[in-house]
């Protein structure tokens, strides 16, 4: 591995910067954006095992943030597009949806349809707190089974 490599990991590594860095990539992750984080909490817990808490929830908290984003992107979204009909904009596509409200949520952390789904929350105007608790318990499982899987399957510590 290229020594700058190995600084920028050393660096990121460190407590105040990796958490830092790690709650950034988990918020972005959950937005529209195609970014995972589960790479960047397992490299720090590698680095720091001392820190699987506190990686935990602040992988969970940023990522539960971008997911709020998204539901004010889509409240927004549905705002702007009935003010332009001069009506209310019914999608009967997602009437299913409709009966789950804010539980729906609680799927935020699939993969490909996760991060449209908190959109789609806010575009229906599901009440903003209860999705976000389910958004929250959520991705805090999603983080934790998957941490706890890839600590499982690589237990030694990084080669650097």
């Amino acid at each position: 591995m290229p020594d700058w490599l190995i600084s920028i990991l050393h660096w990121l590594a460190m407590p105040e910067a990796g958490l830092g860095t790690l709650f950034v990539v988990s918020f972005v992750s959950a937005t529209l954006l195609p970014v995972g984080s589960e790479a960047a909490l397992f490299g720090l817990l590698k680095l720091n095992p001392d820190l699987f808490w506190s990686a935990i929830a602040v992988a969970t908290v940023g990522n539960t943030a971008g997911g709020a984003l998204n539901w004010f992107i889509g409240a927004g979204a549905h705002r702007v597009i009935d003010q332009a009909r001069h009506r209310k904009t019914e999608l009967h596509a997602l009437d299913w949806l409709q009966r789950f409200g804010p539980k729906a949520c609680l799927l935020s952390w699939l993969p490909v349809i996760g991060d449209p789904l908190t959109a789609v929350a806010g575009w229906l105007r599901f009440p903003f707190w209860p999705c976000v608790a389910y958004m929250a318990v959520g991705k805090l499982l999603r983080y934790l089974v998957l941490t706890a899987v890839l600590l499982q399957l690589f237990p030694g510590g990084l080669p650097l």
